[in-house]
C-alpha cells in the first residue's frame, strides 16, 4: 500500500521525513511565485486582468495542470539519481543527499527572486540533483548520475529558449502580414482594458501557459517528493500499491518462452535475448520469495524493462505480433515503479497554486518592463504566451522538463526584436538573465555537492 505510515521509522526519522517533505512543498511554493509569475506578466501589462485576479486565475490553472499532467516528467527527475542504491544505504547518507538538494535549490531560487531575476527553477533543481550525484560518485563510485538522462534534460533546457525566441519572432512577423486590424499591435493605453476580442486572446494564452507550466514544472516537485518517500519509506513507495507478484510472474514466463524461441545464430539477437533472459531470471528469483524485497524488485523490473525495450528494437528479432505485445508489456511493467499517489500530486498542486498567488510581482516587473525598451503590445503578449504554452506542452508530451522562465523570457525578447530590431532590447537586463542562465547549473552543482559532503561529514 502507498499509504503514509510512519511506524516504520524512528521518531527522529519521522520528524526528518516530515521536514524534508515540507521543504519540497516550500521549493514548489517558491517555484510558484518565481516561475509562474511569467504567465501573468502579459495580461497584467496589457491591462487584460487586474493583478489580483490574474494571479488567482493562474494559480487555479497551475493547480489543474499538476493534477492532470501525469508523472512522465516527474519520473525523469527521479531517474537522475541512483534511487535504488539510496533506498538501501545508511540513513545519514540518504538524508544528506536530500537535504543538500532541497537547501541549495531553495537558496538559489529565493536569491534570484529577491533580485527580480527570471532564473529557472528547472535548472536549479536539476543542478542540485547533479551536484549530489557527482558527490555520491566521488565517494562511492558506481552510478552517481544517470548521464544519459541528464543529457536528454540538458538538451531540452538548452534548446527551448532559442526555440522560444525565434518562434516568437517569426510568429510576430507572420501576424503583422496577415492581420488587417492593426489595433492588436498597439501599446495598451494606461488604465484602459483592451478590446474584448484581444482581451479574450490574452487571457486564453495566459491560461494555457499556467496550465502547461503546472503540467511540466509541477511534476518536478512530484519527482522530488517521490524521491524523499522512496528513500525514507522504501517498503511503501518503491512499488505501486497495485503491484501483484503473481501477475508479474506470469508476464515473466511469457517473456522467457517467446524470447527463447526467438533466439538464432545472430550474435546481436542472441546478445539481446540473453540480456532479457538474465533479467527475467533474476526477477523470478525475487518474485517467488515469501516476503520479497520491494526495492530489489523495483531495480530488477527496471532492468527487465530496459532490456526488453532494447530487444524489441533489434530488427527481425521477435515476430511483429510479439514485438508489439512486448512493447505494451514494457509500458505496463513501468507502471509498477513509475507512479505518484494522488495525495502527493494534490499537495504539490496546492503548493504551486498558492505560491503563484503570493510573490509574483518582482519577476512580473522584469518581464513586463525590463526586457524591452518599449511597452508590450497586445500582439507581443499573446505571441509570447502562445509560443511558451506550445513549447511547454510539447515538452510535457515527450517527458522533457523545460524552463517556463527561459522560454517565455526568450519569447518576449523575440517579440521585441520583431517590433523594432535588436536595439529594442535592454542589454543590461539580458546580460543579467543570461548570467543567471549560465551560472545556475554550475552554482547549484557546486552548492549541492558541497552541502552533501558537509552534511555526511557532520551526521556520518
Amino acid at each position: 500500500m502507498n499509504s503514509f505510515d510512519l511506524s516504520a521509522l524512528s521518531s527522529g526519522g519521522a520528524v526528518m521525513l516530515i521536514l524534508f517533505l515540507i521543504a519540497v512543498l516550500a521549493f514548489e511554493f517558491v517555484n510558484g511565485f518565481h516561475d509562474t509569475a511569467n504567465a501573468v506578466a502579459t495580461v497584467i501589462y496589457t491591462h487584460s486582468l487586474k493583478p489580483t485576479v490574474a494571479v488567482v486565475w493562474s494559480g487555479i490553472w497551475n493547480f489543474l495542470g499538476v493534477i492532470t499532467g501525469g508523472v512522465g516528467v516527474a519520473m525523469g527527475i527521479v531517474k537522475l539519481l541512483p534511487v535504488n542504491d539510496m533506498m538501501i544505504m545508511p540513513f545519514f547518507e540518504s538524508a544528506s543527499i536530500i537535504a543538500a538538494v532541497l537547501l541549495s535549490a531553495i537558496i538559489w531560487n529565493l536569491g534570484t527572486w529577491y533580485y527580480g531575476i527570471p532564473s529557472s527553477s528547472s535548472h536549479t533543481m536539476i543542478g542540485a540533483l547533479l551536484g549530489v550525484g557527482i558527490g555520491f560518485y566521488w565517494i562511492h563510485g558506481g552510478d552517481g548520475v544517470n548521464w544519459g538522462k541528464a543529457q536528454e534534460i540538458a538538451l531540452a533546457l538548452l534548446f527551448s529558449p532559442f526555440f522560444g525566441c525565434f518562434a516568437a519572432l517569426f510568429l510576430m512577423w507572420f501576424l503583422s502580414k496577415i492581420i488587417k486590424n492593426k489595433e492588436i499591435f498597439h501599446e495598451p493605453e494606461r488604465g484602459k482594458a483592451p478590446p474584448t476580442w484581444i482581451r479574450g486572446i490574452l487571457i486564453t494564452t495566459c491560461t494555457l501557459v499556467s496550465f502547461f507550466h503546472g503540467s511540466n514544472d509541477g511534476q518536478k516537485g512530484v519527482g522530488l517528493f517521490m524521491i524523499v518517500l522512496m528513500i525514507f519509506l522504501p517498503a511503501q513507495f518503491a512499488l505501486h500499491k497495485s503491484f501483484d507478484a503473481e501477475a508479474i510472474l506470469t508476464v515473466v514466463n511469457k517473456i522467457e518462452q517467446k524470447t527463447s524461441t526467438a533466439m538464432d545464430n545472430s550474435p546481436r539477437r542472441n546478445e539481446a535475448a540473453q540480456e532479457v533472459m538474465e533479467a527475467a531470471g533474476e526477477l523470478r528469483v525475487l518474485l517467488v520469495q515469501t516476503n520479497p524485497d520491494r526495492p530489489a524488485i523495483r531495480k530488477e523490473l527496471q532492468k527487465l524493462n530496459k532490456n526488453l525495450k532494447e530487444a524489441t528494437n533489434v530488427r527481425s528479432f521477435y515476430k511483429p505480433k510479439d514485438k508489439a505485445e512486448f512493447k505494451a508489456v514494457a509500458d505496463q511493467l513501468a507502471t509498477n515503479y513509475e507512479f505518484a499517489p494522488r495525495w502527493v500530486i494534490f499537495f504539490i498542486s496546492l503548493a504551486l497554486g498558492i505560491g503563484t498567488m503570493i510573490g509574483w510581482k518582482r519577476i512580473v516587473v522584469t518581464i513586463g518592463e525590463k526586457i524591452g525598451k518599449t511597452h508590450l503590445t497586445y500582439a507581443q503578449g499573446a505571441t509570447a504566451e502562445l509560443v511558451a504554452s506550445a513549447t511547454i506542452a510539447m515538452s510535457t508530451v515527450f517527458h522533457a522538463p523545460v524552463s517556463t522562465t527561459h522560454v517565455l523570457s526568450s519569447a518576449v525578447a523575440g517579440t521585441m526584436i520583431a517590433k523594432n530590431g535588436r536595439k529594442n532590447l535592454r542589454k543590461s537586463t539580458l546580460i543579467t538573465i543570461l548570467s543567471a542562465w549560465i551560472l545556475t547549473l554550475p552554482v547549484t552543482i557546486i552548492l549541492s555537492g558541497g552541502l552533501y559532503l558537509l552534511f555526511r561529514t557532520i551526521f556520518g
